[in-house]
Order: C-alpha cells, then sequence, then structure tokens
C-alpha cells in the first residue's frame, strides 16, 4: 500500500534525478513493499528522446495527465500536450517519445486486482 499523506506542498518537495538520463521526479507517494507502485510528478527536459529504448510496456498500471508541456509520440506519430491525460493496463504498448520543449506529468502506478490473482 502506498504511504499515508495528507495534503502537503509538493512544491517545497526538491527534484531529484530520475531512473532515465534528462528525467527529474518527485515522489509523492510510494508503497515501500513494491518500489513500482508510485505516485510522483515527473519532469521531462527539452531535447529528450527515448527512441533508443524502444517501445515501453511493464506490469503495472499506469495512469498519465501531462501538467506542461508536450510529448510527441514515435510510433503513434501523435503529439499530446498539457491537459491530455492516459490510462494504460499491463503490458500495454507505448512510445517511444520524444519532447521538444520538455514536459512535467503526473504519473500513477498500481497493481491490478486482476493482475495479483495470476499465478
Amino acid at each position: 500500500m502506498k504511504s499515508e499523506h495528507e495534503f502537503f506542498p509538493a512544491d517545497a518537495l526538491p527534484w531529484s534525478d530520475g531512473p532515465q538520463a534528462g528525467t527529474a521526479e518527485k515522489i509523492l507517494s510510494r508503497d515501500e513493499s513494491d518500489p513500482d507502485v508510485l505516485t510522483r510528478l515527473v519532469r521531462w527536459e527539452a531535447g529528450l528522446d527515448t527512441s533508443a529504448a524502444g517501445v515501453i510496456r511493464h506490469e503495472w498500471v499506469e495512469e498519465v495527465y501531462l501538467l506542461q508541456g508536450e510529448l510527441h509520440d514515435l510510433t503513434l506519430g501523435r503529439t499530446f500536450r498539457a491537459g491530455e491525460y492516459a490510462a494504460r493496463p499491463p503490458g500495454m504498448e507505448h512510445g517511444p517519445y520524444r519532447t521538444a520543449g520538455g514536459c512535467v506529468m503526473l504519473e500513477i502506478r498500481y497493481r491490478s486486482a486482476a493482475a495479483k490473482l495470476r499465478p
């Protein structure tokens, strides 16, 4: 289960290096027993291109809301902008991405109940 927090000023948290070069993150809440389960703000630097990593898939549910900037999906040939939202079930292919001007997004990850029941 994610850690408990009452309202707090997320802007007061420092940015730390993200898991990928060119990214920074603010972890808002995390499940210490399952570090992939978290809620965070993620900032991508201008010019970041994830095409070398290829298409992305993961084992958790992911919800993403773009707060600032833009994100171009190289597979779909579409650019997504602030105010747009994505919900991805485990295993859903997405990306790779490129951002010309950078972006900030809210990312929420969790395990689905159906995935927990699978052997």
